[in-house]
């Protein structure tokens, strides 16, 4: 017999929108110092967890070399980064800049999924367009003759019911923020449907989940005396999502 899975097995986790620039160029990195301009009014933060990943066949002796950081400061008015190796550590900085980048870019972006530990429940609606190819000249008999259809797109639309904290930081928070946040490149959702964790980490291979690139659409604010204060965020697919439901 096999187990029904219960919702206390999901789980919703997510990346903040303006914390993914995948065309940055050889101008971008300083060749002295540690100024990095990742482009202005984006959504990054201080400590967020970022990887700077350069192309293939790039020169970066001397540059800030590839690899994963945490945002040490983020101008957002000239769109200026450093990062360092540590949560508030030193600078990382460069004796001569990078090159040999052709027509490819270098990238920022957010590193992993984060857990939002204040989600109530989340859902997710696919739904399809239908093509109507009924054809003229049927056969006419006692009946009336069926419209004949096909498939078309797909689409989805899906919200999440999150609970409002005093915590500022709380990733929860962050993403009831991003709903305005005009720059939403790097928005992406991994919805668990049933996550197992594996020494303090969560195995993909046996879990079950979707997982897509998104935009937030809106943030419904609910308030009253009798219960915990709630917002509604929506949020539409960007591209298609990755569905995985089989265990390997």
């Amino acid at each position: 017999m096999a187990t029904v899975l219960s919702g206390t097995s999901g789980a919703l986790y997510y990346k903040p929108a303006g914390t993914s620039v995948t065309t940055l160029t050889a101008s971008a990195f300083p060749s002295t110092g540690s100024n990095i301009t990742v482009g202005a009014y984006l959504g990054f933060q201080v400590n967020d967890p970022v990887t700077l990943a350069y192309p293939s066949g790039a020169t970066t002796t001397g540059a800030i070399a590839a690899g994963d950081y945490y945002v040490l400061t983020y101008d957002a008015a000239t769109g200026v980064m450093t990062v360092s190796s540590t949560e508030g550590g030193s600078a990382e900085t460069a004796t001569a800049a990078p090159s040999g980048f052709g027509s490819s870019f270098a990238s920022i972006t957010y590193t992993s999924f984060e857990a939002v530990g204040n989600v109530r429940d989340w859902n997710f609606e696919i739904t399809r367009d239908e093509i109507d190819v009924t054809s003229i000249g049927q056969t006419l008999g006692q009946y009336a003759p069926f419209k004949t259809y096909i498939t078309g797109f797909a689409d989805g639309e899906g919200s999440a019911s999150v609970y409002v904290t005093d915590d500022d930081t709380n990733i929860a928070s962050r993403l009831i923020e991003d709903v305005i946040q005009r720059q939403q490149t790097g928005v992406n959702f991994k919805l668990y449907i049933d996550r197992v964790v594996s020494s303090g980490s969560v195995d993909d291979t046996a879990s079950r989940s979707i997982s897509m690139e998104a935009v937030l659409l809106s943030a419904s604010f609910t308030v009253n005396p009798d219960d915990a204060q709630m917002v509604e965020v929506s949020f539409r697919p960007a591209a298609a999502p990755s569905f995985d439901f089989s265990k390997s």
